[in-house]
């Protein structure tokens, strides 16, 4: 039990020296996790990076491989890409003096995801993880009437839950973006109540422009705006319009043209739990557990869904 005054999360990354903050679902999910990476750094602690990626690194260089479905990339890796959201970062990382490398998983099953979590694990001897996820997702359990695009991050949640880490944790950030991908955030905030009552609900916290670490994001998103101008990432710049303050239909890309959007002030916290507590309430996540290709977690979940005898039905936030 903590103090009130005391952050849940801070608290049980305390003791941990070396931590792997990792994206889950995969494109700019890493940026999701920045603040948080960017806070424990200026705690004293070693940090290391790591996103579920949507590049084509498969056509990177055999000496860029730390281990199967894990490559190390690097400010100067692939040029010749014009996507790829883990040298960005790394870019911007070299730019203010930081360490410059970022991870990348092979888009994978849960099978060989949890080797390359491992061999990561195991090359830099980490002793706590933070799995983030740029949006809420990651926190429906399946028989919600829309999942988003869950897929990949509950890949990475289950191939976490089946290692020995002293301490593995999930944060979500971006409250309200998965609205657009068919997520009822009244089902999240059961399911975040649900966890509550479990005992895996870590609490809640914003990301304050004032502080050092939201200002180093607030630029970080500028960075990969300006560096990834065809595909600029939806999340991330709907939680740093949040975090500058703006409210309602925001347009900050052409990407969002046709859509009305509601930026607003939750789309800045942190929602924190604990991973174990997460993955037991995952309905189908034991059908995915012998996966090795992602387009077999995504016919299981399909297959869970054609099953399920009854959907639970969106809940409207009543205010």
């Amino acid at each position: 039990m903590t103090a009130l005054h005391t952050n849940p999360l801070f608290a049980r990354l305390e003791s941990a020296q070396r931590v792997l903050v990792a994206g889950a679902g995969g494109g700019f999910d890493i940026y999701a996790g920045l603040p948080l990476a960017l806070s424990l750094r200026h705690q004293g602690k070693e940090v290391h990076l790591a996103n579920l990626a949507f590049s084509a690194v498969e056509g990177l260089p055999l000496d860029s491989w730390l281990a199967p479905d894990v490559a190390v990339v690097t400010p100067g890796s692939a040029p010749h890409q014009t996507y790829f959201p883990e040298r960005t970062l790394a870019q911007w990382l070299a730019l203010h003096g930081l360490p410059s490398t970022v991870h990348a998983f092979a888009r994978v099953g849960v099978q060989p995801l949890r080797a390359a979590y491992r061999a990561l694990i195991e090359h830099h001897a980490i002793d706590a993880v933070v799995l983030v996820d740029g949006g809420t997702d990651i926190l429906m359990r399946g028989d919600e009437a829309g999942l988003g695009t869950p897929e990949e991050d509950l890949t990475s949640v289950a191939a976490l839950a089946g290692l020995d880490v002293p301490v593995r944790l999930v944060a979500s950030i971006g409250f309200g973006v998965d609205a657009y991908h068919g997520v009822s955030h009244g089902l999240v905030l059961e399911n975040i109540a649900a966890l509550e009552r479990d005992g895996a609900y870590l609490g809640a916290f914003s990301v304050p422009r004032a502080t050092r670490e939201g200002a180093l994001f607030l630029d970080a998103v500028a960075h990969a705006r300006d560096n990834t101008p065809d595909f600029p990432s939806i999340v991330n710049g709907s939680i740093a319009a949040a975090v500058q303050g703006s409210f309602g239909d925001v347009r900050f890309t052409s990407r969002t043209r046709g859509s009305e959007l509601f930026i607003n002030p939750l789309m800045g916290i942190y929602f924190a739990f604990e991973l174990e507590g997460l993955a037991r309430r995952c309905l189908y996540l034991d059908r995915i557990e012998d996966t090795h290709l992602i387009r077999q977690v995504s016919n299981r979940v399909e297959a869970f869904r054609d099953e399920l005898p009854r959907q639970r039905p969106a809940r409207r936030i009543p205010h």
